[in-house]
């Protein structure tokens, strides 16, 4: 037997997918990348970090000692055998440690990876790991979640394997209670955190397994499992989920965040075959992971599935993800669901309007509203309450190869009282990058709004100002006393539907262009169709949390455009 074995199956593992022989997306593969730029990095001085295979090796080890607990192989007796891509994730964030300390070097961790790819399975296994073979004094370990149930999976799951494994409990003195698992050879304690339930104050984590981060519809429990392990030497933040629906969520949020991080490895990595849009980052102690598809690829196909299930043919049976495929064709109402449980693709509304890979693929992040500096726009707003988020939308024409491109440019205002109690987790982020101006006070301040329309109106040339006379009536008419060329635009169906499927068909065929502003797009994501008897639509949310105004300002400016437009320049194909 190899003397490394599961070290050389993760390297089996990251050879097959660098070389194209295992079929991956872009971040799995930046993923493997990573590891291969930060070997070389550290046979370097200055690289504080260097990988250890026997500390790899341990964790790996203990996994397989484990017992199944679901299905025909648990009815056989059988222990778990580690596929090739966990192998690669547990050396990989149990190999590295710190030159000097020795101490681990990942503090947290992000998996993302769809339904029935052993995800339980796998956090149970570190988690029992982490409680009894870390070499920690008194280890803390949390399964934590916004609910008791929920909570309560991953718990649950290592209750039962333990169950199995009498020869495990003697060995590390465990006592299995059904509200937590304690060890007697190193004190430690295991059990279930959630926000429903007891006070989480004064928490000393060693490792916190966040299940399904994607149903935290706060930061709340993340915020308390981060802070809580801030008072251990090497603890371990281990947040492992499928995709969701909420892209205001701290699960999206962390999900960019680690994108920004394989972005980079990316960037620098020269056989890198990706076009690479927005921004990097980096951070030595986050390691990130994501099983998806890649933007081009089509959700129909077959072919491409088993990039996002690392499990396929093993729990991720071939036969049935196409059976669920095959309805997701023939039933709308299925298809996100089936995107997000199985293919591990974003979506936000249930019923969602826009095709948001075909958004992203619109952004140019090197655009900018300078570039347009005296040209002719459209600037529509919608200011809905004055305790709510509200928008100015600018929107420039430009002739690409005989054929009219539009340019959007949003921006929001929100007051600091929403920004601070609203729940959404991204609010504070999109303040402090620029996205969203927070105005003094409980209200938002129009007289802000109004100067930045005087200092548009300065700017470019304003071809009209399209707003809704209501809670904007006295703002048009003091902007018109300064020849403003405010043009009332009522929300009606007859003013939205046909601008709403115009936009859809520029944005599937690449016509329209933005500068990946995070906001607008979480709007553009909220919006659900609404299709009457006629045929007409209209944009709805399905939550009032779900906010939509600025993709109302962009459908309003898109109506005010195309009313003098030529309609033959809007035919797509694929509608």
């Amino acid at each position: 037997m190899a003397k490394h074995p599961y070290v050389l199956q993760a390297q089996r593992y990251v050879k097959g997918v660098v070389s194209g022989k295992v079929m991956a997306c872009q971040w799995v593969v930046a993923a493997c990348v990573r590891h291969l730029q930060d070997l070389e990095r550290s046979k370097k001085k200055d690289f504080p970090y260097k990988f250890v295979k026997p500390t790899a090796e341990r964790v790996c080890e203990f996994l397989e000692l484990m017992p199944h607990i679901k299905g025909p192989k648990a009815r056989n007796g059988e222990l778990i055998e580690l596929e090739d891509w966990q192998c690669f994730i547990l050396v990989v964030v149990f190999g590295w440690v710190h030159k000097k300390t020795g101490f681990r070097r990942f503090r947290r961790v992000y998996i993302e990876v769809p339904r029935g790819n052993a995800k339980s399975t796998l956090s149970s296994g570190v988690a029992l790991y982490m409680l009894t073979a870390d070499d920690e004094a008194g280890p803390e370990v949390y399964s934590a979640a916004t609910t008791r149930d929920q909570a309560k999976i991953v718990f649950g799951d290592a209750r039962s394997m333990v169950k199995k494994r009498r020869d495990m409990v003697r060995h590390y003195g465990l006592d299995n209670q059904v509200r937590y698992l304690l060890c007697g050879a190193n004190d430690g304690i295991f059990r279930p955190l959630s926000r429903d339930g007891e006070t989480q104050d004064g928490l000393n984590i060693h490792f916190g397994c966040l299940d399904e981060l994607h149903a935290h519809k706060t930061r709340e429990v993340y915020e308390v499992v981060e802070t809580g392990a801030g008072k251990r030497d090497q603890s371990l933040i281990w947040a492992i989920t499928t995709a969701g629906f909420n892209r205001s969520g701290i699960c999206y949020e962390i999900r960019s965040y680690v994108t920004q991080i394989l972005r980079k490895a990316l960037a620098e990595w020269d056989d890198n075959p990706y076009t690479l849009k927005g921004d990097v980052a980096d951070d030595e102690q986050q390691f990130g992971i994501i099983y998806t598809l890649d933007d081009d690829d089509d959700w129909t196909d077959e072919r491409v599935w088993q990039k996002a299930n690392p499990n396929w043919g093993v729990s991720v049976m071939p036969d049935y993800v196409a059976g669920l495929a095959h309805k997701a064709m023939q039933m709308a109402s299925a298809q996100n669901g089936f995107k997000t449980k199985h293919l591990n693709l974003w979506v936000n509304a249930d019923q969602a309007w826009m095709d948001m890979r075909a958004w992203e693929r619109g952004a140019d992040y090197d655009l900018s509203v300078e570039d347009f500096s005296g040209e002719s726009v459209i600037l529509s707003l919608d200011l809905a309450s004055k305790v709510d988020l509200a928008v100015r939308v600018k929107l420039f024409q430009g002739q690409v190869s005989g054929e009219t491109h539009y340019y959007v440019f949003a921006s929001f205002y929100l007051p600091e009282r929403q920004v601070s109690e609203s729940g959404n987790a991204q609010y504070e982020g999109w303040v402090a990058d620029g996205w969203i101006q927070a105005t003094e006070g409980d209200v938002i301040d129009f007289g802000l709004i109004e100067a930045d329309i005087q200092s548009d109106a300065e700017a470019f040339d304003l071809t009209s100002v399209p707003y809704d006379p209501w809670q904007a009536t006295q703002l048009a008419q003091r902007m018109a006393e300064k020849d403003v060329p405010m043009v009332e635009y009522r929300q009606t169906v007859q003013n939205f539907s046909e601008a709403m499927k115009d936009l859809e068909a520029l944005v599937l065929s690449g016509r329209l262009h933005h500068d990946g502003n995070p906001v607008l797009a979480w709007c553009i994501s909220n919006v659900v169709c609404h299709t009457d008897a006629k045929d007409n639509i209209y944009p709805r949310k399905e939550r009032p949390e779900n906010k939509i105004d600025g993709a109302v300002a962009l459908i309003m400016a898109l109506g005010s455009t195309l009313r003098e437009a030529d309609d033959s320049q809007l035919v797509y194909d694929g509608m």
